[in-house]
C-alpha cells in the first residue's frame, strides 16, 4: 500500500465523480428534448469511458503506464461499442416500456422524478463499478499473470456480448421470427451471452486491476454488476417480458440461465438453446 499513490487518487476522485455528471447531465438535456429517457441506456457505456479516460489523464506518471494503458484501451472499446449498439437499435424510438412503467406514477414533472429514480441511481452505480479502473489506473506494480487472465477473460466476454447482440439483430430482421425465441448460436448456450459477457467483461478489469496492490479491495464493484446483470436488472426482467413467448418455458428448461454450458435435452427429446 505504501507504493500506491492515495493523495493522488483521492484528489481524482472529484474529477472522475465531475465526469460522470457531465455525461449525465448531457444524456438528460437529450432525453428531455426527445422525450425519452431510455437514452440513458445509450450514454451508459460512453459513461464508464469517460470516467477511464480522466482516470488515465490523471494517473499520468504515478500508476504504472501498461496498465493505464490497458484499461483505458479495454474500457473504451467496450463501452464505446455498447454505447453504438444500443443507440443504433434504438434510433428513431419511442420511450423503452422499462421505463415508461418505471415513471408512470411520477408524482409532479416527470422530467424530475426520472432524475431520482434513473440518473441520481445509475450515476452513483456508474462511480462506483468504475472504481475498479480508477484504482488499476493508479497502481504501481508491473502487469503480471492475472493481468493477463484478465485480458483473456475480457476477449471472452467482448466475443460473447457482440457476437450475441449480433446474432439478437439478424434474428430480429426476419419478421417471421416475431415473438419467437432465438436458440442458435451462443444463445443455444447461454440465455443471455449478451450479459454474460457484460459480466465476463468487467471480471476481467478486476483481474486487471487486482494484479497490483490495492486493486483486489475493489472487488465489489465488478461484484455489484454481475449481481445486476444475474440477478436484479438483467436477466430477470429480461425473463419476465419473454415469459409468455411460445416455446420459452421448453427453452429455460434446456439452456443454461447465465454461463455458457452445453444445452440440457428437455422431456420432449430435443435438444434446446435460446
Amino acid at each position: 500500500m505504501a507504493d500506491f499513490p492515495v493523495n493522488d487518487f483521492l484528489a481524482s476522485l472529484p474529477w472522475t465523480a465531475l465526469a460522470v455528471a457531465g455525461v449525465l447531465a448531457v444524456t438528460f438535456a437529450v432525453a428531455v428534448a426527445q422525450q425519452r429517457h431510455s437514452v440513458m441506456d445509450v450514454a451508459w457505456g460512453p459513461g464508464f469511458v469517460a470516467v477511464a479516460a480522466v482516470s488515465w489523464l490523471l494517473s499520468a506518471g504515478t500508476g504504472d503506464d501498461g496498465r493505464r494503458l490497458l484499461l483505458v484501451l479495454l474500457t473504451g472499446l467496450w463501452g464505446l461499442r455498447l454505447g453504438t449498439h444500443i443507440g443504433w437499435r434504438a434510433r428513431g424510438g419511442h420511450e423503452d416500456p422499462r421505463y415508461e412503467a418505471m415513471l408512470s406514477d411520477a408524482p409532479g414533472s416527470r422530467n424530475v422524478y426520472a432524475l431520482r429514480r434513473v440518473y441520481l441511481p445509475q450515476g452513483v452505480v456508474m462511480f462506483f463499478v468504475s472504481l475498479t479502473v480508477q484504482v488499476g489506473m493508479f497502481a504501481t506494480g508491473a502487469l503480471g499473470w492475472l493481468a493477463l487472465l484478465g485480458v483473456v477473460l475480457w476477449v471472452v466476454g467482448f466475443v460473447f456480448e457482440t457476437v450475441g447482440d449480433w446474432q439478437l439483430a439478424q434474428f430480429k430482421k426476419d419478421p417471421a421470427n416475431k415473438g419467437t425465441v432465438l436458440n442458435t448460436g451462443l444463445w443455444r448456450y447461454t440465455r443471455h451471452p449478451n450479459y454474460f459477457g457484460d459480466a465476463a467483461v468487467w471480471t476481467g478489469l478486476f483481474l486487471i486491476a487486482a494484479d497490483s496492490w490495492p486493486g483486489v479491495l475493489t472487488i465489489l464493484s465488478p461484484a455489484l454488476m454481475v449481481w445486476a446483470l444475474a440477478g436484479k436488472t438483467g436477466k430477470p426482467l429480461t425473463e419476465k417480458a419473454m415469459s409468455a413467448r411460445p416455446g420459452y418455458k421448453e427453452y429455460v428448461e434446456s439452456t443454461s440461465g447465465f454461463i455458457p454450458w452445453p444445452p440440457r435435452r428437455p422431456a420432449g427429446g430435443q435438444p434446446g438453446g435460446r
